[in-house]
């Protein structure tokens, strides 16, 4: 199904199978296995072995990786990551991502804007996607601490990695994969120059955290507080949309 054209007058085949592992993860479970294996036959210590080998089967669904259908609207911007809504507030971009920063290409301008925080619990899918199509002009990591990532002051002093992208026609959209209080690696994919499809995968953080995103001036969330979402297939926003949006919780 990967690259296939789906739309929605019915073109296309979609049906549920297993999603793949990524290879990041493959060898965590590897190593999981292992050890409650050797609980199990060598040590005949059931007790620990089997909760081990359930724990196995946590460590691999953790790191699956399933094929996502993105949609291709032109001002479209999708989510980065799969998760809840935690926050929606107007602050101002990471300086990371505004400073000239030496390579020649532009930063995203002062001023305050919105930013869409998406907690990912331990029973999200991990693998992040760039929320719009471009080129890759700045990866910047930032050491920090792992406190909870549903904090909202873990975007400044947590482990953290901003990304920012360009399109063609020069729109600049900034985000940040945000370690938390179990996460300890943030792992790219991509790197400075990489030109991007929207929704590619462009990371992951392991075990439980956190992605903002950082929307242009102008342009309003079209998703709500509290509201789950999938990475690469909800719409965060269009650019330039704005308006209040409602929502009950029920």
């Amino acid at each position: 199904m990967s690259g296939e054209i789906l739309d929605n007058q019915g073109r296309g085949d979609a049906g549920w199978s297993w999603p793949p592992i990524h290879p990041e993860g493959r060898k965590y479970g590897v190593i999981a296995v292992g050890i409650s294996l050797f609980f199990l036959w060598f040590l005949n210590w059931g007790f620990i072995g089997w909760p081990l080998l359930a724990l196995s089967v946590g460590v691999f669904a953790f790191f699956r990786d399933p094929e996502r259908v993105v949609p291709q609207l032109g001002n479209s911007i999708v989510a980065p990551a799969d998760g809840v809504v935690s926050l929606i507030s107007l602050v101002e971009p990471p300086l990371e991502l505004q400073v000239e920063d030496g390579s020649g290409s532009r930063g995203l301008p002062p001023g305050p804007v919105t930013r869409i925080s998406i907690f990912m619990s331990v029973f999200d899918v991990h693998i992040n996607r760039a929320p719009i199509a471009g080129t890759v002009r700045r990866l910047v990591y930032m050491p920090g601490k792992f406190m909870n990532a549903d904090l909202d002051k873990a975007s400044e002093e947590n482990e953290r990695q901003h990304i920012l992208i360009e399109r063609g026609d020069g729109i600049l959209i900034g985000f940040t994969q945000i370690a938390g209080l179990v996460a300890r690696r943030i792992v790219p994919f991509v790197k400075p120059g990489d030109t991007l499809a929207k929704g590619q995968r462009v990371g992951l953080i392991r075990f439980g955290s956190r992605v903002d995103v950082y929307l242009p001036a102008g342009t309003d969330p079209k998703v709500l507080l509290g509201q789950t979402i999938v990475a690469g297939e909800t719409v965060l926003a269009e650019l330039g949309s704005q308006g209040l949006l409602e929502g009950i919780s029920q």
